[in-house]
């Protein structure tokens, strides 16, 4: 696997694949899908672009090789407590959810940030997605007991099928 930042020439293909792989009929495909939480989009153009600009955040692009489809993809910025980043949008190719692709690119994702200073990562989760916050836990997330409501009435984040949505927060440090 390579893996390497995105730039805004990537930008469509990303909200294909992020798209793709959190929601619809390929999402379906995997066991991470949304899908029957949320409906319509995950991101856009406009979200990615401003995540690109964001000062020393990136998007980690994971392929094959050089010039392949995406197999993932993660979204990384500093918070703004010392030491801290802010983990998102980690998807994985629904067809290959089940190679152990997510726990790589995590583990590359988590190397990065601590090489950029940060001591822990924070990621938050739909509360309902319970296969997803097991496999968080199995990878050191332990919960903050902090929670967040989720945007209802943005509807740039996808619709919600149900009126019960919010975020449960995570933290792991990193030694």
């Amino acid at each position: 696997m390579i893996f390497v930042p995105a730039t805004t020439g990537d930008i469509d293909e990303l909200v294909r694949f992020v798209n793709g792989a959190y929601r619809g009929e390929s999402a379906d495909a995997g066991w991470a899908s949304e899908g029957k939480l949320m409906a319509g989009q995950r991101t856009d153009s406009a979200m990615l672009t401003e995540s690109l600009s964001t000062k020393g955040g990136t998007i980690l692009l994971m392929r094959d090789q050089v010039n392949t489809p995406l197999a993932g993809c993660v979204s990384l910025k500093p918070t703004n407590y010392p030491s801290t980043w802010y983990l998102s949008m980690l998807a994985i190719d629904p067809k290959r959810q089940t190679e152990g692709l997510g726990r790589l690119l995590l583990f590359e994702a988590e190397d990065r940030i601590k090489a950029q200073g940060a001591s822990r990562v924070k990621i938050s989760v739909i509360w309902l997605r319970q296969p997803l916050i097991e496999w968080y836990e199995r990878r050191g997330y332990r919960r903050t007991g902090q929670t967040e409501p989720f945007p209802y009435g943005n509807q740039r984040f996808g619709v919600p099928l149900r009126d019960d949505l919010y975020f449960v927060e995570f933290l792991k440090g990193l030694a």
